[in-house]
């Protein structure tokens, strides 16, 4: 298993908790879990127009409200990283019912979206990963207006440790052509269409950004003898370890290794943190948008840990790399 996933992310907020009346525009959710008595959940939307935020537990209940632009899928995260999707709408109220020690049998009702949802939980529960993607296949050509098709399109199809970017292409086209005015759905069959061309012999992506000091990062810079870009965060104990063997490529090869580091996490201090206890001495891009951090998105990544090898001219020499492999990788190139 290579890591945890995230959608599957840890994040940091505000913690709030919110009154009992509300803006009837607003959407609602109430809950209780048994056996979670005290402590902090986390929420954050799969599209990210939904920002980033804490839900308080106190005394096995919860109370979350928030105004929402346009329906769309939000994906609580419980502290064993297991996550749970629900469909927000405004001027909607759910209801959230399970057990900590079963959490993948919680039930949302209150809505005929969530609803449907949860019947498609509670019947791939015991499935294998094959089948709980043909189910998912099946929904999305079932349903494919439902904000649920776009969560399951993002989590069996494209956030996996093997993402089929052309069955996800098929799918996506789908759901463009069912709500041909979401604008969103239609920049993501896009970025398919081009991320599904990053394969080895390929032609690293161009792209700038800047990292956790403020300092210009751009795709120009890397024409070292081999180039790393990596994907890593503070939670992840495999891409921690990936990092920790870059640390000790970079000190062996010095300028004939080139390497930059995407961290996932929500919080740029807890990335800060991670990056001096590791001495992590190369630059570092955290703005706290995991997974819809631009330059991130431009570059393919969809899964934790992954990393990008390429030679000096920009070509993609290799994807995914385990430590192991990283090491060898990076050996040939330098000493060809």
């Amino acid at each position: 298993m290579r890591g945890f996933r995230f959608p599957l992310l840890i994040v940091l907020s505000s913690l709030l908790f919110l009154s009992c009346g509300g803006n009837k525009q607003t959407f609602r959710m109430e809950g209780s879990f048994k056996g979670f008595n005290q402590g902090e959940l986390y929420i954050y939307s799969v599209d990210g127009t939904h920002k980033l935020d804490t839900i308080g537990v106190a005394n096995g209940m919860f109370r979350y409200e928030t105004m929402l632009d346009n329906p769309t899928t939000l994906v609580i995260v419980f502290p064993n990283f297991s996550e749970l999707p629900v469909v927000g709408e405004n001027a909607t109220e759910v209801t959230v019912e399970g057990d900590a020690t079963h959490l993948k049998e919680t039930k949302v009702s209150g809505t005929e979206e969530n609803k449907l949802l949860t019947a498609f939980r509670l019947q791939t529960n015991e499935q294998t990963p094959p089948e709980v993607t043909k189910a998912a296949e099946q929904f999305i050509k079932d349903h494919p207006a439902s904000p649920s098709a776009r969560y399951l399109l993002r989590k069996h199809f494209i956030q996996t440790a093997e993402p089929n970017l052309r069955k996800a292409g098929e799918l996506a086209a789908i759901i463009c052509k069912a709500i041909p005015e979401d604008e969103q759905m239609a920049q993501l069959a896009q970025r398919l269409k081009e991320v599904e061309g990053l394969k080895e012999n390929g032609k690293l992506p161009t792209f700038t950004t800047k990292d956790i000091d403020g300092k210009s990062v751009s795709s120009a810079n890397l024409k070292a003898k081999a180039n790393i870009i990596t994907l890593w965060a503070s939670w992840n104990y495999e891409s921690m370890g990936i990092q920790r063997q870059l640390g000790i490529l970079k000190e062996r090869f010095n300028d004939d290794l080139q390497i930059v580091s995407f961290c996932l996490d929500a919080s740029v201090k807890d990335c800060r943190k991670a990056v001096e206890r590791d001495s992590l001495k190369w630059s570092n891009i955290c703005d706290g948008r995991m997974w819809e951090t631009p330059a991130l998105r431009k570059l393919g990544f969809s899964y934790l840990p992954d990393n990008i090898v390429t030679d000096s001219k920009g070509k993609i020499v290799a994807r995914g790399l385990n430590a192991r492999e990283l090491r060898s990788k990076v050996e040939v190139l330098i000493n060809e």
